[in-house]
């Protein structure tokens, strides 16, 4: 089999394996919808006391927390992917086995990662932003090359994310534990990708520190993409550049990690 089919076949496991997955499935769908709802409504109080706050007018506001609520277990804002997994391969010693594997160790999870973000993109994420559209007024694009647009900062924002991610969970290799890296992890990309508020709102020399870290690319770019308030090109620079830094660094990171390799556990 050739490495692209690998992968191939790595990614659709990814896929069936959450697809099984139905109750947690629909018990998410319903949650984010709620936290939706819930956000909407104090994003329509704090709009209507600082109109176009953040640049964005209500309704673009309102599209925004669809935006997050639909892409918040796609892009793993707050973990649930691929990194508790290998953090637990890591501390019994069975990612000996994964390195013995004919594959490469990142590109094994980045197309384990890639299943799993696209059946929670379509099993989770779908119907918390189809019922955003019907039930509140989004500033939502005609323009079909916006979508696309969209799509492909999505792709990259999942990539962004995807590596920040692998990095944790290699941390491992020196921690042994690393639950405390991975709920620290969380909270700053919960909070510094725009999930919590949008990164425009933020003012001064603070604003400016995290629209510039790697986690803006992961919710905040592709919003503004479908927003239509950034550009594209200058979008995808930003997010590219942060995917090849940080993809670059898991890469050294796992190279030095797998030359030191103990097995740990029984």
């Amino acid at each position: 089999m050739g490495s692209g089919r690998l992968y191939a076949a790595v990614a659709a496991g990814g896929f069936r394996r959450y697809a099984t997955y139905r109750a947690a499935t629909v018990a998410g769908v319903f949650t984010n919808t709620v936290f939706g709802v819930i956000l909407v409504y104090t994003y329509l109080a704090l709009w209507d006391e600082r109109p176009h706050l953040g640049g964005y007018d209500q309704a673009q506001a309102v599209t925004f927390v669809w935006v997050g609520q639909a892409l918040f277990k796609t892009l793993g804002v707050s973990g649930g992917g691929f990194e508790d997994e290998l953090i637990e391969r890591i501390r019994t010693g069975d990612v000996v086995t994964d390195l013995y594997r004919p594959a490469d160790l990142q590109l094994w999870w980045m197309a384990t990662d890639g299943g799993r973000a696209l059946f929670e993109l379509f099993g989770r994420g779908v119907v918390p932003f189809v019922f955003g559209a019907l039930v509140f007024d989004l500033a939502l694009p005609a323009n079909v090359l916006t979508w696309l647009a969209f799509l492909v900062a999505l792709v990259l924002a999942w990539t962004v994310g995807f590596a920040v991610r692998f990095l944790v969970a290699l941390s491992a290799f020196w921690l042994i534990d690393g639950t405390g890296v991975t709920q620290i992890s969380w909270f700053v990309g919960f909070f510094c990708s725009g999930m919590l508020l949008p990164l425009n709102v933020f003012p001064g020399a603070f604003g400016e520190v995290v629209r510039a870290l790697p986690w803006a690319s992961i919710l905040q770019a592709p919003a503004d993409v479908l927003l239509g308030a950034a550009d594209p090109v200058g979008t995808y620079a930003f997010q590219a550049m942060w995917a090849v830094v940080l993809l670059t660094a898991g890469r050294l990171v796992q190279s030095a990690a797998t030359r030191r390799v103990v097995v740990q556990g029984g």
